[in-house]
C-alpha cells in the first residue's frame, strides 16, 4: 500500500476550480483558463504522502523556485504569471502560490545527474549503466560523473515509483525532435544551476524537471532546483563512497526505517506521525537550503 495517509479535503475558494492535490502541491484553475498551484507543508516518503506537516515547507519550496525561474529565463521561459493571490483565497496561501501558464505538458521527468547515488546507482552496480548509457569503472556512491548525463523517467501517481527510460523511449514517446529539445535543455539548466550552486558552497547532485509546451516553445514548469526535486550536498562534506548529508527530508526517511517509528515500510500499514524534533530538523534543512542559495535570510 501507499499514497496518502490523510488525503486532505480541497480548499474551495470562489472562481477557483479545484484539479488535483498532488504529493505537495494543489492545483486549480482560475476563471482566465490559468492554473494556480498552491505548495502546501505535505511531506512523502517511501511513496507515502505522511500524516504530519512541515511548517514553512511549502513557502520555501515557491519562494525558492521563484528564486531559480529568475536565473534561467535566458535559457528557457518558464510557466509563472504571478504570485498575486486569488481573490477570496485563504491569507495562508501568500508565499505559497504561484499563477501559471496552462500547458501541454511532456509526460516525461527530466532527469540530470552530475554524481552517482540513488537509483542511478543502484542500476550503476549491476550493469554499468544509468538509463542505458554506459559509465567508466570504479565509480562509487558519490562519486562525480565525467560530465553530467541526462537520465529520464516517466511520471508516476501519488503512491507510485518513477520507472527510468531510456532516451531511445522517450524518443519513441514524444518523438526525435522533443526528445532532442529535452535532453539539451534539461542539461544546460543543469550545468547553470551546478554551477551557481558550487559558488554557494553547494554540489548539485541530480534533480529533475518538467517541461510543457505553449505553442511551439518548450516552457519549464512546476517546481524548479528545490530540495524535493533535487539533491543538495554540502560541499565542505562531500566524500565519495558513502551517502552524503544532503539539504533534503533524509531525517524522515531515517526515522521512519528507525527503530523509534516501530514501521514496517514493506508492510500494510501507513506511516506514523512524525516526533516534534524531526519535523524541526526537517525545516531546518529546507531553510539553511533555501539561505545558502539565495544568500538572504529566510524571514
Amino acid at each position: 500500500m501507499s499514497g496518502f495517509v490523510e488525503k486532505p479535503e480541497p480548499i474551495e475558494v470562489p472562481g477557483l476550480v479545484h484539479l488535483h492535490t498532488g504529493k505537495v502541491r494543489d492545483l486549480y484553475r482560475d476563471p482566465d483558463g490559468n492554473l494556480v498551484m498552491v505548495a502546501t507543508d505535505r511531506i512523502s516518503a517511501y511513496d507515502w504522502v505522511l500524516p504530519t506537516l512541515i511548517p514553512d515547507k511549502g513557502r520555501v519550496l515557491t519562494q525558492l523556485s521563484l528564486w531559480w525561474f529568475d536565473r534561467l529565463t535566458d535559457l528557457v521561459p518558464n510557466h509563472v504569471i504571478s504570485t498575486e493571490l486569488p481573490a477570496g483565497a485563504p491569507a495562508d496561501w501568500e508565499g505559497r502560490t504561484m499563477i501559471c501558464r496552462a500547458l501541454d505538458m511532456v509526460p516525461v521527468e527530466c532527469v540530470a545527474r552530475g554524481y552517482l547515488t540513488g537509483s542511478g546507482l543502484a542500476e550503476y552496480k549491476q550493469t554499468r549503466t544509468v538509463c542505458g548509457l554506459a559509465l567508466p569503472e570504479g565509480l562509487t556512491d558519490g562519486s562525480e560523473l565525467p560530465s553530467p548525463i541526462f537520465t529520464p523517467a516517466t511520471k508516476a501517481a501519488v503512491g507510485e515509483h518513477d520507472e527510468n527510460v531510456s532516451y531511445e523511449e522517450v524518443a519513441r514517446q514524444v518523438g526525435a525532435e522533443t526528445a532532442a529539445l529535452l535532453r539539451q535543455t534539461t542539461l544546460a539548466v543543469y550545468g547553470r544551476a551546478r554551477d551557481i550552486a558550487r559558488d554557494r558552497g553547494i554540489i548539485l547532485a541530480d534533480t529533475k524537471f518538467e517541461f510543457g509546451f505553449a505553442g511551439g516553445d518548450l516552457v519549464l514548469a512546476d517546481e524548479v532546483l528545490t530540495p524535493d526535486s533535487s539533491r543538495f550536498w554540502p560541499a565542505e562534506t562531500w566524500q565519495p563512497g558513502r551517502p552524503q548529508p544532503s539539504f533534503d527530508k533524509q531525517y524522515v526517511r531515517d526515522w521512519l526505517t528507525s527503530p523509534s517509528a516501530a514501521w514496517d515500510r514493506n508492510g500494510e500499514l501507513p506511516p506514523p506521525e512524525l516526533p516534534q524534533d524531526v519535523v524541526e530538523r526537517t525545516r531546518a534543512k529546507y531553510v539553511e537550503a533555501y539561505e545558502r542559495l539565495t544568500g538572504t535570510t529566510w524571514a
